[in-house]
């Protein structure tokens, strides 16, 4: 890896993602996407890059390295995979596997239930799926980006026929994707599932993505624009190769208090200057725009 004039050496870069990866919150997450995340975090800081290269790992400045490539990675990937649900969802995993056909649905609930979204939506998946789909028709085709766990909500979209394509990016949770998609199409040839390794940050990938009738990007627009206006999000809207983008906002703090102003104008009114029409689709705890590019 080369910092301005400073080259770290291979071993090296991977001695440091080795490690800070150590911690368990952060280990299921890809080591391309942790590397992308070293890498931005030298060039701006680029008098550390001298500390990888001497590779002394008791160096409080190494350490230091550490931790803030750690704090970023936070920030970024949005902490949603907290531990304890993490480790309830692997021991799922072996279930996930071993569970006859008319027991899959029931398997899928119980990894929803695992994540705090997906478990907040769980009551009403089919109500979500059934008022975007009176907007946007049954979809044959459809992207999810930043999936983590809602692609095992398919069963609530009571789709006979579709190719689900979802977009992560945590190892671990691509791989118990993977799983449960050959179980879905093994009960059901007519369904296609693909799960990938994918960071949306690079938004200028997606157009070379198949082209869907429906993209989905819930709750994931505080990830890509990290406080910094929303110029990602537009890209990434603009960039996606779907004629429908639904996207979710929470319609709650995270301190679980109500919001005043749920619906975002700023959303709005990208959609206005963009000349798409949207509509507007309001939860108890999350609000969905539904955009028609």
């Amino acid at each position: 890896m080369l910092i301005g004039k400073t080259l770290i050496s291979e071993d090296a870069v991977k001695e440091i993602i080795l490690a800070i990866k150590k911690k368990k919150e952060l280990s299921g997450i890809n080591d391309d996407f942790v590397r992308e995340q070293l890498f931005s975090y030298l060039k701006k800081n680029q008098q550390k890059a001298a500390v990888l290269q001497q590779n002394n790992p008791k160096a409080a400045a190494y350490k230091q390295v550490i931790k803030d490539v750690r704090s970023q990675l936070r920030r970024v990937y949005g902490l949603f995979r907290v531990d304890e649900e993490r480790k309830k969802r692997e021991d799922l995993k072996t279930v996930l596997e071993e569970a006859p056909e008319n027991k899959l649905k029931q398997v899928s609930s119980r990894i929803l239930e695992t994540h705090s979204s997906t478990k907040e939506r769980l009551p009403i998946y089919e109500k979500i799926y059934d008022k975007i789909f009176a907007i946007t028709g049954k979809p044959r085709r459809i992207i999810d980006l930043g999936c983590g766990l809602n692609p095992f909500s398919f069963p609530s979209m009571r789709l006979r026929k579709a190719a689900y394509h979802a977009y992560d990016i945590s190892q671990s949770e691509i791989e118990l994707l993977e799983d449960y998609f050959k179980r879905l199409h093994d009960s059901n040839p007519h369904f296609q599932g693909y799960a990938e390794i994918l960071d949306i940050l690079h938004w200028q990938y997606l157009q070379h993505l198949e082209t869907a009738d429906v993209c989905f990007l819930f709750k994931m627009t505080d990830v890509l624009d990290r406080g910094k206006g929303h110029k990602v999000t537009e890209e990434v809207l603009k960039a996606v190769p779907a004629r429908y983008v639904v996207i979710s906002f929470a319609t709650k703090t995270m301190s679980g208090k109500k919001m005043t102003a749920p619906r975002r104008k700023w959303m709005e009114w990208l959609c206005d200057r963009l000349q798409y029409e949207y509509n507007v689709l309001s939860f108890p705890n999350e609000i969905f725009y539904v955009i028609k590019k």
